[in-house]
Formats: C-alpha cells, structure tokens, sequence
C-alpha cells in the first residue's frame, strides 16, 4: 500500500487459513520510503502538466519497481519464497479520483504497472482495486470498511478512522451494519504545510503544531468546505484538499502572514473537528473510535480528537480513541492489510466492495489480475 500522504510503501504479508478465511495472521512487515524523485512525481501528477500521458507511464513503472523491492525486502525478512506466494495486493499510487464526474461514472487512477511487478517479483499480481465499483456507479472509496469490519467488528457500535493523506471512517454498527466514508482531509494538508516551513515531510509526533495556537477566523474558513457536508456516500482526494485549496482559505480568513505553526495547529484542529463532526452525525453512540494510518502516530492529532468527542459527549461519556495496536493490529500494518484482503478475496471469487458504502449498484468482484506466468 502507497497512500495519499505519498510517505513510502507498506507491505506486509498475511497468512490464511484455506479452510476458514477468518482465520489469519501477520507474518511481517516492512516498510520502504520513497525515492525523493519518485515521491516528487508521483506529487506533481496529481495535477495536470506537460507530457502527462509520458511520465504518468515512467511513474507507474518505476513504482512497480519500488513495490518489487519492498516484496524483496518482505520475502528476505520472512523467509518465504515468491513461489509460496498466493498473490500480491497492490493498491498502487492515486493521482486521480473524480468517481460519479462526467458521464455519471466518472473515473479513478491508481498509477502502477500491474505486469511489471508481476514479472519483476514471480508473484501473481491483483491491483486495479477501485475501478470496478466506479463503473458500478460507485465511489470506488474507501474500500477499507468492509476489512475492518471483519477484523474490528464488536458487539457495539466503534468507529475505525484512518489518518492517511485522506481521512476516512469505517461505521461499524452493533447490528453488524456497515458504513463509511472519506471525512476530511487527514495529513495531506498537514505534511504540505509542515514540509513548506520546515523542509521535513510531515510532523513528527504533530510536536511542531502543538507548540502552535489554532485560529479562530482559519478554521472556520477551513470548515466551509461544501465536501464535508455532503451526506454519505462519498470519496475524495488531492483532487479537492490541494495547495491552492489551503491558499485561498488562508486568504479567505486573512491568514496569509499568519504564524506558521499557527497554522499547522488549526490544520490539525480542522482534521480532528472534521471526523469528529461526522462520526456525530452518522454514528454518535460509538463506543470507541480506533485510529490507524500515520496519523494515528502524530500525538497531538490523537489528543485533539479525544478533545472533540468530549465537547461533544452532551455529558455522555466519550468514545475512547485507541491505535488499532491496542486491538493487535498496528497502525501501519492496517490498510497494506486490507490490500491484502482484497486480494485474497479476489482469488476466492468473492466481491471485495460494500455496496452500503461505496454507493454501488452492487456487490462487485474488485481487481484486475496479472499471472506470474
């Protein structure tokens, strides 16, 4: 998995039970950072630009060649052989995503050369995971509720938030219903802001931020955005919550000459207040609310969120947040397992997608596959 906030790759790999699908386990994890090129690229594609077409190809190949090195390193780690491999789950990288635009389908595009990886790693190769539930008429986002729901899924109502570039909840209701949806902007702000004032790429521990004072005037600016109060269902990306974006807010609030890290602790109070606001809405009795993705460990995030769900608590006790660690799961190992889920589920012949979520006509079989030989 290689996500919005464009910070590396994720993989990880995943034992089943063939008998019983519930029945699995992580046998390891490894993580690979970006080429700073690449990483560049893979940004500046997210807009259009000169000869496109050309280097979103090159992009797309040289991504396959990172994932290809990742599953090296994954392999070595655990000493497995690629013959022992099933299949291989690649999300590949989203530089697009205008799901229900256009002709009423609309499209999404994650970048990457299913072919090249299956031939540079020996492993059959299931990528292309979102396409099919946009020409079903869906989102094609977020894919993820339908994994957490069968690995956190309680006899309570919980909330699962993924703090990737982009915010999503996964609604897991007592009753076994499902919902979810993309809820705000998650980091993709944060580290755009953080990068262009610091030069590092996101803020470790959201220490940076903290040390900030929110703006009254931004966040509500910020918490204008039309986006977030569209009822479910609903997807979004860079295609929305860009620089321009953030620019015009600032300039809308007249922040421009703002304190940086002012800014950076209103970014992160509008991440917290946006999923908070729409967790109340759509699932107020949530017990709790587990946090995975690389916000899950930026600790001012996680307290500004804590923060949230009391001001909204009406005197209720509030939802406790949790990493999804403190469920055996850890945060960075959370959506490469999803990824892997699919796949799985894609080999078995079974739909990957939930309707209920995603807005589908249907429960669809997600994924395009490349044979390994």
């Amino acid at each position: 998995m290689s996500g919005t906030s464009l910070d590396g790759i994720d993989a990880v790999l995943i034992d089943w039970d063939r008998a019983d699908a519930r029945i699995w386990r992580v046998a390891g994890h490894v993580h690979r950072p970006f080429d700073a090129a690449l990483r560049a690229e893979l940004l500046a594609l997210n807009r259009s630009g000169e000869d496109e077409l050309h280097r979103a190809a090159l992009a797309a190949n040289a991504l396959a060649r990172a994932c290809a090195a990742c599953c090296a390193d994954l392999l070595g780690s655990t000493g497995r052989k690629a013959a022992s491999i099933d299949a291989l789950g690649a999300h590949g990288q989203t530089v697009r995503h205008r799901p229900g635009e256009f002709d009423g389908c609309g499209y999404t595009v994650q970048l990457l050369n299913g072919a090249l990886l299956a031939e540079l790693t020996g492993i059959d190769v299931v990528c292309d995971l979102r396409s099919r539930d946009v020409a079903a008429g869906g989102q094609g986002a977020p894919l993820v509720p339908a994994f957490h729901a069968a690995v956190f899924g309680a006899g309570h109502d919980r909330a699962v938030l993924n703090l990737g570039g982009i915010g999503n909840l996964s609604l897991l209701h007592a009753d076994g219903r499902v919902g979810g949806f993309d809820c705000g902007p998650g980091n993709a702000l944060l580290d755009l802001w953080c990068e262009r004032h610091t030069g590092a790429t996101y803020d470790a521990g959201g220490q940076w931020g903290a040390r900030g004072q929110v703006l009254p005037a931004l966040l509500a600016a910020l918490k204008d955005e039309p986006f977030l109060r569209l009822p479910p269902p609903k997807s979004t990306g860079r295609d929305l919550f860009h620089a321009e974006w953030l620019t015009s807010r600032l300039r809308i609030a007249d922040a421009d000459t703002a304190g940086p890290q002012d800014v950076q602790a209103t970014l992160a109070q509008f991440t917290a207040e946006a999923a908070v606001d729409a967790l109340q809405m759509t699932l107020p009795g949530a017990r709790d609310l587990l946090v995975c993705g690389g916000g899950a460990l930026n600790g001012d995030l996680l307290a500004r969120l804590q923060a949230a769900l009391a001001r909204h608590g009406g005197g209720r006790a509030a939802a406790a947040v949790r990493p999804t660690d403190a469920l055996g799961l850890p945060v960075m190992q959370v959506e490469a397992a999803a990824f892997a889920w699919l796949a799985r589920a894609f080999l078995a012949g079974e739909p990957g997608n939930r309707p209920e979520v995603t807005g589908a006509r249907g429960l669809r079989r997600l994924g395009c596959w490349h044979p390994a030989r």
